[in-house]
């Protein structure tokens, strides 16, 4: 018999590892669920701002034809949601009622936006950009919106704030911390967004929360802690994502932030694979748990996963990248880059040729937070994987004229 492959999760994750299947196996039986009534398309994409601005064809969004998934002879089961998991009866149990067998299950369940949780949060007007459908909904607001407030000071807020000032709205950003991406960036750093940021026109207020969303069944305004009121007509909320492992945790599947992986992506129960954002994995390069959203993790975890799926045997071993460029800079994430109590940091550059802190954990370097300095992303990249030993190159590193491709 066939073996049955069932996938949970439509995102690039699960879809990869679909393909990936199929490659290894030509016979057997594969299907997708997704809780999203779409095929796979960029989430990339859709915080660009020649996308969001209509400068790219709107058809550019899809990255699978729909005549793909007959052709490789996978089932997708789009808007469609897993609410139960028997791993002892190998079942998964949609929201429908539907149930479905499996003999090898894989748990793509990415990462969803979290919400707010202050008076007014439901009001007309207030956006959580992550899924193509609240991509179309936040992009035609903003075309008549003529102030526009974004909440949150990472990534998404970053994107955020430059699709608004691009669209010609007034934009403030709301920021809980002391400066920009703090803790993960330090105060020279988070300075450097900021200064970026409004010199673009975006007013920065930092060291508040929102306490409430004004208005009468459509956005007004918001008012922070101290009482300030920003008038807008929309907002967008990037205040972080959870992993939504209720189904994992329920079935006896080990979760912490995310579901809990070997380096191969198999969780503690037999047949049972987990990847992308969802995936907390065991990361060999770092010897401890990992997890890290980005596109091209996701996509690799989904190739990792459909090789193990069906008989291969590989191991998930690549240094972690993320980047996020706008208001003329190139901010990029290598490796291990939050701020842990056994990680030291050397700082390199300065704000007016490109800067950026390297993570060393004891003699190692483990990561690196880089500020237009986008070219060193191979260099420590090659050094975080051959684990050299660092402890005497402090000054080099340290030293922004310095090639780091020169180190042995």
């Amino acid at each position: 018999m066939p073996l049955r492959y069932l996938i949970i999760g439509g995102g690039v994750a699960g879809t990869t590892a679909a393909e990936t299947i199929r490659k290894n196996d030509p016979v057997g039986e594969i299907t997708i669920v997704s809780d999203e009534p779409h095929r796979l398309y960029s989430r990339i994409m859709i915080s660009k701002p020649h996308y969001f601005l209509g400068k790219v064809p709107a058809e550019h969004i899809w990255l699978k034809k729909e005549s793909w998934y007959g052709e490789q002879k996978i089932s997708l089961m789009a808007g469609k949601r897993a609410v139960r998991l028997d791993p002892d009866g190998k079942k998964v149990v949609l929201d429908d009622g539907t149930e479905l067998g499996y003999d090898r299950l894989l748990l793509a369940l990415g990462v969803c936006a979290r919400r707010w949780k202050i008076p007014g949060a439901d009001r007309k007007g207030v956006y959580y950009v992550r899924t193509l459908d609240d991509f179309r909904q936040y992009q035609p607001a903003s075309k008549v919106a003529r102030q526009g407030v974004v909440v949150g000071g990472g990534a998404i807020g970053f994107e955020m704030c430059e699709m608004m000032s691009l669209s010609g709205l007034e934009t403030t950003l709301i920021i809980r911390e002391g400066h920009y991406w703090d803790p993960v960036l330090d105060q020279t750093a988070g300075q450097m967004v900021e200064s970026a940021l409004e010199n673009h026109g975006v007013r920065v207020i930092r060291g508040q929360y929102v306490t409430e969303a004004l208005g009468d069944g459509s956005l007004t305004g918001v008012r922070t802690e101290n009482g300030t009121e920003v008038p807008c007509r929309m907002a967008a909320v990037g205040i972080g994502g959870f992993c939504p492992h209720v189904l994992a945790e329920e079935a006896g599947i080990a979760v912490n932030w995310g579901i809990r992986t070997d380096g191969k992506m198999g969780t503690n129960r037999p047949d049972i694979w987990a990847a992308g954002d969802a995936a907390e994995y065991d990361d060999p390069i770092f010897g401890e748990p990992t997890v890290f959203g980005s596109w091209s993790n996701a996509q690799n975890h989904g190739r990792v996963a459909g090789i193990n799926m069906s008989g291969g045997d590989e191991t998930y071993s690549r240094v972690t990248f993320y980047a996020v460029s706008g208001f003329g800079l190139n901010i990029a994430f290598v490796g291990k880059v939050a701020p842990l109590p056994d990680r030291t940091f050397v700082s390199r550059g300065n704000p007016e040729v490109g800067y950026g802190r390297l993570v060393l954990k004891g003699n190692r370097l483990v990561g690196a937070q880089l500020i237009n300095r986008t070219p060193e992303v191979s260099a420590i990249t090659r050094l975080i994987e051959t684990r050299k030993d660092i402890s005497g190159h402090l000054d080099q590193l340290a030293d922004a004229g310095f090639d780091l491709k020169r180190l042995p």
